[in-house]
């Protein structure tokens, strides 16, 4: 699974976030990195504070609004959207994300199945800062739009390239998805992506669309969990 999500902020959106970072308290991300925190130098909100709690829940309000994210994330459960800031020799090495994750003010669990990083500068604003994820095809190297989304398994090796010049802002985000494994949820996310194609090119009600839908629904039948 690695999927780039165009615009999953909009413009006013990603604006109200970065106004709200102004002059905000940051606190060493190494704090969030769990077993990889010594391969992680950036800053960022602290997960408890009252500011990062309402721009995390505007975040995971807007994925969850993302017909193609929902489509490809499968979702059941989102951590608390983090907010961290990336400037000059900043980076995060390779690492793998912890598979279970908990929130300390409320003791809830999830288990990490993806990842997800919001990215709230444009990459004119900043130099290095590259998203690389490596899947079974290999490396790639992510510099989105703010706003984009990009979603990967969290089960990939990943890091965040050192920024040589100007601020990297984002949102992290961990998921729990219906569909535990990553084979089983991209057979259904292609699945999706065909009968979604086949409705845009086929007029009024056709039994093949129905009858994969239908499928799509067992499938997540078999293979989910509420």
């Amino acid at each position: 699974m690695l999927a780039h999500v165009p615009r999953v902020l909009g413009k006013a959106e990603v604006l109200r976030l970065r106004d709200a970072l102004v002059g905000a308290s940051w606190e060493d991300g190494a704090s969030s990195g769990g077993a990889s925190k010594t391969a992680k130098r950036s800053s960022q909100l602290p997960p408890d504070s009252e500011l990062s709690r309402q721009l995390g829940a505007a975040v995971a309000s807007a994925l969850l609004a993302s017909p193609a994210f929902v489509a490809a994330a499968i979702p059941l459960r989102i951590f608390p959207p983090l907010l961290e800031r990336h400037e000059v020799g900043d980076r995060f090495d390779a690492h793998v994300d912890n598979a279970v994750r908990g929130d300390a003010l409320t003791g809830a669990r999830i288990r990490v199945d993806l990842a997800a990083t919001v990215l709230l500068s444009e990459p004119h604003e900043y130099e290095g800062g590259h998203l690389i994820v490596e899947d079974i095809f290999g490396s790639r190297e992510f510099k989105p739009h703010a706003g984009d989304a990009v979603l990967f398994s969290a089960a990939s090796l990943n890091m965040v390239t050192p920024v040589t010049r100007g601020e990297r802002l984002a949102s992290f985000v961990w998921l729990q998805s219906m569909i535990q494994s990553d084979e089983a949820r991209d057979l259904v996310c292609d699945l999706d992506a065909t009968i979604q194609d086949l409705s845009t090119r086929i007029d009024g009600d056709d039994t093949d669309i129905r009858k994969l839908s239908t499928v799509y629904h067992n499938l997540i039948r078999i293979w989910g969990e509420a």
